[in-house]
């Protein structure tokens, strides 16, 4: 296996930069975005998804949307397996929230970046 031509690499983060803003917005429609950042010791977690200090909304927020802008934006090599659906589809299980848009967004994100 090859690395992913440039031009393709391009693609895919344009597609992916535009799935996190959906995630963004996903996030806002909820009333699930805070004006706030967690305490620093708690975006320090190194468990996946910061589980043990972080809610997953929180993470999303803090911790993943940054770190995909930031690979974006420096035309960083994005990564090349992702799983984030199934936390989400498993946070929100029960919830009265209105969450499929954010389930579908991540899934695509999923599929873009593993395939």
């Amino acid at each position: 296996m090859g690395q992913t031509p440039p031009e393709n690499r391009l693609a895919q983060a344009d597609k992916v930069a535009e799935l996190l803003i959906d995630v963004e917005a996903s996030l806002r429609q909820m009333n699930l975005w805070q004006d706030k950042p967690p305490p620093a010791e708690a975006l320090a977690s190194t468990q996946p998804f910061a589980i043990d200090t972080l809610g997953f909304d929180q993470w999303l927020q803090f911790i993943f949307l940054p770190t995909m802008y930031h690979l974006i934006e420096n035309g960083q090599q994005l990564p090349t397996e992702c799983a984030i659906a199934p936390m989400a589809e498993e946070f929100f299980r029960g919830s009265e929230l209105h969450s499929r848009p954010l389930e579908l967004a991540l899934e695509e994100i999923d599929r873009l970046l593993t395939s």
